[in-house]
């Protein structure tokens, strides 16, 4: 390995003619490059791919996501959104944030440029696993796609409970038009059959 020197170094750069050998954990410390799909190729730190965007970060730039100041110009560990090139952040910090967003989700934490930004990352070597955010694995957030399915007024009339709701008559269920957080039926509201939506008294 071109980078620790130890034996059993399987990765070699892709460029015809370099010999340059390395360890995958070894990648980032020597500054070389990974991409994470089609071919899978590898580069080393002179034969790496580089941001072709013209820009520059202005005076005191801060990594839009740790807030630490970055370099001040483009380099290994600093990158730019290639949309907006205002977005500025740490190699090590979008990284980090790939692996907890995902391939469905990814996009630039300025301009929320997806396709362009995703691209340009998967060149540059950041590794975007195909999957749902992890905020969202193991249903962490089921609840907030549930639909509420209780009546909320002051005194239920309905025979069948707060719980029971018919397609249509006085037992349907009309959730509030502003929050969607609080229902009703229609008879225990005195709501017509004309009536077509019902805000609850917060809203």
């Amino acid at each position: 390995c071109f980078v620790c020197g130890k034996s059993g170094a399987t990765i070699t750069c892709r460029e015809t003619g370099c010999n340059r050998s390395f360890h995958l954990p070894c990648a980032v410390e020597g500054e070389c490059v990974t991409q994470f799909f089609g071919l899978y190729r590898s580069f080393c730190w002179e034969h790496r791919p580089e941001q072709t965007v013209e820009a520059a970060p202005e005076k005191d730039t801060t990594c839009l996501i740790c807030l630490d100041p970055v370099e001040d110009r483009k380099s290994y560990g600093t990158m730019v959104c290639p949309a907006c090139k205002q977005a500025w952040f740490h190699r090590g910090c979008i990284q980090i944030q790939a692996m907890h967003i995902g391939f469905l989700c990814f996009c630039c934490p300025q301009c929320q440029n997806e396709y362009r930004f995703l691209m340009e990352m998967l060149t540059m070597g950041i590794r975007i696993p195909k999957r749902r955010p992890s905020w969202e694995e193991d249903g962490a957030y089921a609840q907030l796609y549930e639909r509420h399915r209780r009546c909320d007024a002051r005194e239920c009339l309905c025979p069948g409970g707060r719980e029971h709701t018919e397609d249509e008559g006085c037992w349907q269920l009309l959730l509030c038009c502003s929050c969607a957080a609080e229902g009703t039926h229609r008879g225990c509201s005195s709501l017509g059959n004309s009536t077509a939506s019902w805000e609850c008294d917060s809203c």
